[in-house]
């Protein structure tokens, strides 16, 4: 009887030692993503937002993520220990000649994926630097005209539904408050756009508008998984669900290698 129940006991603690070491491995980080926000101006309290909304995304899908707020670390051997980089309103200049190398690298190789968000299509001549011509390629060959400096409410009409990215977003948004830029040009005929703005439900109404408005798009001439998203400037975009789960998708997804 003694026998019985030893070997009983014995059968327990194995199980659950075999549940607990299983439990362990399924929570072994999947992957690192590398983010790069912008630490001041305007964009502060959009990053401000989206960091404890990403560390929490993080821990529920079993990723990590370091942040950096410039330029001057990123390289190859940086840049290829992530699987995704997510450039968090950075602009595309003050990059230095080895970053913007890195990352060309990063993303002709398919190292990983890449994410960008509203202010990483300022594409220009600014502060000095000249306009970073690969990086206009990767956003469908645009460059930045203007943007609606007193903001303006819009409806965003997805384009794409069947797109991972797009996995249950509405067919149709409203995005508050966000200062629209405009481009010399659509990028759709080079890009796959997922969404775009109306720009006829703008409230209030504006004169700076483009027409044929993408605002999410990916670039499939491109090795790695790309992301543009338009919305970032109201830390508010945290409280909107078709947003965050926009947000979330790119990030699942562009992670993947194709």
């Amino acid at each position: 009887m003694k026998k019985s129940i030893t070997a009983i006991a014995l059968f327990i603690i194995s199980f659950f030692l075999h549940e607990n070491c299983f439990s362990q491995a399924s929570k072994k980080t999947k992957f690192k993503v590398l983010v790069l926000y912008e630490n001041g101006g305007h964009h502060l309290a959009f990053s401000k937002a989206a960091k404890p909304w990403l560390n929490k995304l993080a821990a529920e899908n079993n990723f990590t993520i370091d942040y950096i707020e410039n330029t001057k670390t990123i390289n190859e051997s940086l840049l290829n220990q992530y699987r995704l980089f997510i450039q968090l309103d950075y602009p595309p200049y003050t990059w230095s000649e080895e970053s913007m190398k890195a990352f060309q690298k990063y993303m002709n190789d398919g190292k990983g994926g890449w994410i960008g968000l509203h202010h990483a299509t300022l594409l220009g001549e600014f502060d000095g630097y000249p306009i970073w011509n690969w990086f206009s390629d990767l956003m469908g060959g645009i460059r930045f005209v203007n943007y609606i400096p007193d903001f303006a409410s819009a409806k965003v009409i997805v384009e794409d539904k069947v797109h991972p990215v797009m996995k249950g977003v509405p067919a149709d948004f409203l995005v508050q408050k966000e200062e629209w830029y405009t481009y010399d040009k659509s990028p759709r005929k080079i890009v796959h756009v997922l969404a775009s703005v109306d720009e006829s439900t703008y409230q209030p109404d504006s004169k700076i508008k483009m027409g044929d408005h993408p605002v999410v798009w990916t670039n499939e001439h491109f090795t790695s998984r790309n992301v543009y998203i338009f919305m970032g400037h109201s830390p508010n975009l945290f409280d909107n669900k078709a947003y965050t789960a926009l947000f979330k998708n790119a990030i699942l997804w562009a992670s993947n290698k194709k």
